[in-house]
């Protein structure tokens, strides 16, 4: 399966930089980039993109994220996936993790979930 990152404003450059250093296939967008949504987008417009454009997001946002991903399932919608990055964990172990996911997913694995790394 070939998975995609949408990276929100939040998460460092530098996730990006290395995501794409050490896994040049892996596709890995960043909200603001050209054909993203733009900066400042309200995070349900994010759910709404990646849901359209089969991205699954990173970001760090714990606390209102579950409520928009409710609410989004609510509306009959449906999100690839949500991975919240772990403040404990290096941006280096996040990164393997994001890896790890990307090369051993299966197809709607992640579908409708928050995910937070690491995976257990």
């Amino acid at each position: 399966m070939t998975l995609k990152y949408l990276l929100d404003e939040n998460v460092a450059p530098l996730y990006q930089v290395q995501l794409r250093r050490q896994k040049p296939e892996l596709v890995v967008w960043v909200v603001g980039e050209p054909s993203t949504p733009p900066k400042s987008t309200l995070d349900p417009e994010i759910l709404c993109w990646c849901e359209e454009y089969n991205f699954l997001l990173v970001t760090n946002n714990r606390k209102s994220m579950p409520v928009h991903l409710a609410d989004h399932i609510a509306q009959g919608r449906h999100v690839p996936g949500i991975f919240i990055l772990n403040d404990k964990l290096t941006i280096g172990q996040n990164i393997d993790e994001l890896i790890l996911i990307a090369e051993g997913s299966f197809e709607g694995e992640y579908q409708d979930q928050i995910v937070h790394l690491p995976l257990p």
